[in-house]
């Protein structure tokens, strides 16, 4: 008898602990990064599809931006660029896009079929610079104010609600303190 309810007892059981996993992953996670506080690190890179034109992590700081890790092989880049394009068009906050690991004919073919919200967007081939800032896969982005310092990073999509919720207030704090 028992040899014929454990099946149906283990089974019920292996339930059990999906729907406990389940609920446990539903919750909202945030994986800490090192370098919040931190300054960005130091980077010398091209603008994409300017290799003459090279950008260093010095010519972007004086005011807050958004510096967006995309790619052209990345499916949920696609999801979240009308949201990045909808924070570029409000004209609240600068965009950075930081182009990881693409060939750069891919990337300029992607910008042309779903529009390029950025104002400019640094080439990272070798994926040195997304290493440098901790990148686990594209896309991810991190809120930098104007001194240089990373004080937010999204892993995944940046949504509506990660704008409103999690950007833009920080963004207004850092415009509110300013002397």
């Amino acid at each position: 008898m028992i040899g014929r309810l454990l099946p149906v007892i283990l089974f019920v059981l292996l339930g059990i602990l999906l729907a406990v996993g389940l609920k446990i992953a539903d919750r909202k996670t945030e994986i800490p990064s090192p370098l919040i506080g931190k300054m960005i690190p130091e980077f010398s890179l091209p603008v994409l599809g300017q290799e003459d034109v090279i950008v260093t992590h010095e010519d972007l700081i004086g005011e807050p931006f958004l510096l967006n890790v995309w790619a052209s092989w990345c499916v949920t880049c696609r999801v979240e660029h009308p949201f990045i394009e909808a924070l570029a068009a409000s004209g609240q906050l600068k965009v950075i896009g930081l182009n990881y690991r693409d060939e750069e004919a891919d990337a300029l073919a992607w910008l042309q079929h779903f529009g390029n919200p950025y104002a400019m967007n640094i080439a990272d081939l070798p994926g040195r610079t997304a290493i440098d800032l901790g990148v686990y896969a594209a896309p991810e982005s991190f809120l930098v104010d104007p001194a240089g310092r990373i004080v937010f990073k999204q892993i995944g999509a940046v949504t509506p609600e990660v704008i409103e919720e999690e950007i833009l207030p920080r963004v207004r704090e850092m415009r509110s303190s300013k002397p």
